[in-house]
């Protein structure tokens, strides 16, 4: 399997030698550093759990982002991102680091550097080396966290290119994962990302290969290989199918071999100057018989299993998600409603059912969010896992670039 990435990425830097050249470069190293761009981002954020059996928590949290991006001079760039996440007033929280008798809400107070890498760009080909933001595909095995006030980036080296019209395709090295809960809880590796997709005028094709060999935590190694279709049916219909395969990799204790599934269809209904978006899907997460389950470490969670983030964990006997949504946009007001009900994927047990609201606007420059989620265990629930206490939260925001 080395050997198949050595080959893989000996390709992409043969592609990248044989693009044309990158346009409208600078003359010189100053002149690229000088004509760079700098962006500030500010994030405001109250969130609070309500959880059976822990106390309550709140938080209230900054988030200020600077990032510096120069010039391109004969290809080479340079990306610098500084992330501070401060907390404002008193806090009554456990944030994922710091066990203060509370609910968990992760978000820690953390100055660190959340990219910096020099980048080579070469007609459609892009290699980077140094800390930096992946996400590929939804962000179902490999994202950024952005929810999160720290996000997860990795230090490593990635080639991005499109050979032909398209045609993309991704490689990358990963030696850490910088997780949400500072570098408290960072994560060193020896993985290897693949990644090549294909458009079509029907939709796209996507196969993949993560490699995940976690040097820290070696339960979460894993080798994993899917394919994932995402299809168009006219204007208003779309629909992903996707099939994975999962065994345990490097020096995982566990034995473990099993799969993930996912059949989703979404569609928009037009209403007068207006229009109502529907989803509906069946996610698996699959389970060999309860001794280990299948994982996604990298991904970005929250997006996934609902909002409630009540399975960032997958349970050994494995998850099955069926889940329904609905939205639209009324004046300047995105508006979204979406139901989940959960099932073990080995043997037959309910873990819970949970609803998520979301209202989104903006005034002048700042975006606002509203957004609540409510998860209600089952009875027969097994006691012994996190999953088994209803949960309810709440997140107020604004946040504004400059």
């Amino acid at each position: 399997m080395r050997s198949f990435c050595k080959k893989i990425l000996a390709l992409a830097c043969t592609v990248a030698a044989s693009t044309p050249a990158f346009a409208q470069e600078a003359a010189s190293i100053t002149e690229a550093l000088k004509s760079g761009k700098t962006q500030l981002h500010l994030r405001f954020r109250y969130e609070s759990v309500d959880e059976d059996t822990l106390e309550d928590a709140a938080a209230t949290t900054l988030k200020t982002r600077l990032t510096y991006t120069s010039g391109s001079y004969k290809g080479f760039g340079l990306t610098l991102e500084m992330d501070d996440t401060s907390e404002i007033g008193k806090q009554d929280y456990s944030d994922g680091v710091t066990n203060r008798g509370t609910a968990v809400i992760g978000d820690p107070e953390v100055t660190e550097v959340n990219q910096s890498f020099i980048s080579y760009t070469h007609g459609a080909t892009t290699a980077k080396y140094g800390r930096q933001r992946i996400i590929l595909d939804n962000q179902r095995f490999v994202g950024g966290v952005g929810w999160r006030q720290d996000e997860q980036t990795f230090d490593g080296f990635t080639i991005a290119s499109k050979p032909v019209a398209g045609l993309s395709l991704f490689y990358g090295y990963i030696t850490d994962v910088n997780r949400v809960f500072a570098e408290a809880q960072d994560h060193n590796h020896e993985s290897h990302l693949l990644n090549a997709r294909y458009d079509t005028p029907f939709g796209s094709v996507i196969g993949y290969g993560y490699l995940l060999e976690n040097k820290t935590n070696q339960t979460l190694s894993s080798d994993t290989f899917g394919l994932r279709w995402q299809g168009k049916a006219g204007t208003y219909l779309t629909y992903n199918l996707e099939y994975a395969q999962q065994k345990d990799a490097a020096e995982n204790p566990v034995d473990y071999s099993t799969d993930y599934m996912l059949a989703e269809i979404n569609g928009s209904i037009p209403v007068a100057a207006n229009k109502i978006n529907l989803g509906v899907g069946y996610e698996v997460l699959g389970s060999d018989d309860g001794v280990a389950a299948f994982t996604t470490s990298l991904a970005t969670l929250h997006a996934f299993q609902g909002w409630a983030d009540k399975f960032l964990t997958t349970p050994a006997a494995g998850i099955e998600d069926i889940y329904f949504s609905i939205g639209t946009t009324v004046k300047s007001v995105t508006l979204g409603f979406v139901y989940h009900t959960y099932s073990a994927n080995e043997g037959y047990l309910n873990y819970g059912k949970e609803y998520g609201l979301v209202a989104e606007t903006k005034a002048g420059p700042v975006g606002l969010t509203l957004k609540y989620a409510d998860y209600s265990a089952d009875a027969d629930a097994p006691t012994a896992v996190g999953f088994t206490h209803d949960t309810k939260k709440l997140w107020l925001m604004a946040a504004v670039t400059f």
